[in-house]
Formats: C-alpha cells, structure tokens, sequence
C-alpha cells in the first residue's frame, strides 16, 4: 500500500469537507454545546442550588454506594461530590458520542458521496487500489471526530477545573481515567463505527440512505460508551485500559474484514450491484 495515495485521499477528503461551512458547523456547534455549554450549564446548576432537592438526592445516591465505589468520588459537601460525580463519571460518555457522532456523519457520505458528485468512475479507472481509497477515506473520517474530542476534551477541562476546582483544592482534571479514555479508548471506538458505516456507505444509493443506515449503527457503540463509563466508577485506569483493548482488537478485526470484503466496483458505486 502506498501512503502517499492514501494521504492524498484523505487530504482531498478533508478540503473537501472544509470547504462545505454547511456541513461542519453544525458538527463544531455540536461538540461545543456537549463539550463546554451543556457541562458549564449543568455543573453551575449544581452549585447554585446547593443543598436542595436534587443535589441531595444525589448525594444520598452517592451515599449508598459501597465504600469502594465513593473513595473514587471527591469531596467535602453533597454539592461538590455531585459535581465531581456528574464531571468524572456521568459526563464521561461524551467523550465517546460526541466524536463518534462527528466521524459517523462523516463516513456515511465519504463513499456514496462520490457517485453524487460523479467522482466515483474517475476514482475506479484510477491506479489507487481499493484498499488505499479504503484506508484514505477511513483516515480522513476519523481525523475530524478524533480532532473535536481533543479540543473539545481540552475546553471540557477547563470548565470542570474553574467551577469544581476550586472546591478540590485546584485543579483536579483531567484524571488519569479520562486521559485514558481519550487518548486509548475514543479512537478504537470510532474505528469500530467506521468500519461498518464505510460498508454501508458504499452499498446504499443515497446521502440520505448512509445517514439513517449509519444512526442504527453508531447506537450500540455509544450504549458501549455508558458501560465503559460506569466501569470508571469501579476502577477507573484498569476500565478505560482493558476496555481500550477490548475496543482495538474489535476495530482491527473490523477493518480488516471490511477492506477485504468491499470490492472496486462496490466501494465506488459505479456499478449496478452498488
């Protein structure tokens, strides 16, 4: 395989997809409103009501979990232990949807994208094989929801510091388990989806078919995403860790089959079993 055909695809891709302002804005508004409105909105809440209602409810939640479960929550007060509840573990999810969100919208019209704009005969009578185009337009799909989860990861971190930090004793994020979920675990995660989206992407007729097709299939990997999730309240590094593993021996098996099973003329719609 040659990488430089494969970058080539993928930078052609990602101009592509940045010239079209209509498509990824909507992506960037969606990952600031889960990573930075949604986070700032619900962890000032939490402050500002204190010790009423739900915050107690809560904390009597937190309360009635065994021992080892609340010595990986912080906090003096029912308040700030909601609020490291809900910035550690409940929120831990988006790290995984909102990327895998972004890279999905993105496969599902990298292949049948082509035969829309009439590119796909040019790309089958071109040397590249199918496993660079493959690999290209995986790269150049993952690329975007990877690069919103760092940002966004950065500017989530941020926000968790300067509203919870300063009841911790400063700044306490990101933990280790984040960093792992980040780093290890989101990239197999959205591996996995792309796999089966690019398949689908290049067996339907339409934009429209790859979208909906790829909505069923990104919904077992974001249900994933909360037991991985819930797995960092028991054991936070040893979760993200063996889930990561779990995740990339899944991806590669995945990505393997899918570039040996999708043939030239399939790929790039350009015939009639496409």
């Amino acid at each position: 395989m040659r990488w430089s055909m494969v970058k080539a695809i993928m930078r052609a891709d990602l101009i592509r997809l940045f010239k079209s302002r209509d498509y990824w804005i909507p992506l960037m508004l969606l990952a600031g409103m889960f990573f930075v409105v949604m986070p700032a909105l619900l962890l000032g809440a939490l402050s500002l009501v204190d010790q009423q209602g739900f915050v107690t409810q809560i904390g009597d939640i937190v309360g009635s979990l065994p021992a080892q479960l609340q010595d990986n929550i912080s906090g003096d007060t029912p308040t700030v232990r909601a609020q490291y509840a809900f910035a550690v573990y409940l929120l831990a999810p988006i790290a995984i949807i909102v990327p895998l969100t972004i890279s999905s919208a993105v496969g599902a019209n990298s292949i049948v994208g082509e035969r829309e704009r009439g590119t796909g005969e040019f790309l089958a009578h071109s040397p590249l094989t199918v496993r660079e185009i493959y690999v290209g337009k995986l790269l150049a799909s993952l690329l975007p929801g990877y690069a919103a989860a760092i940002v966004g990861f950065s500017l989530y971190s941020i926000v968790v510091n300067l509203i919870v930090g300063s009841q911790l004793g400063g700044w306490f994020f990101p933990t280790a388990g984040w960093l792992l979920l980040v780093l290890w675990v989101v990239p197999p995660f959205i591996a996995i989806a792309l796999a089966m989206i690019l398949r689908l992407s290049a067996r339907v007729r339409s934009a429209a078919s790859a979208h909906q097709a790829s909505s069923l299939v990104t919904l077992p990997v974001i249900l994933m995403s909360y037991a991985v999730a819930s797995g960092l309240l028991y054991s936070p590094i040893w979760s993200a860790f063996g889930a990561g593993v779990i995740a990339w021996i899944l991806a590669l098996i995945l990505l393997a089959s899918g570039a040996k099973s999708i043939k030239r003329e399939r790929l790039l719609g350009v015939s009639a079993e496409a």
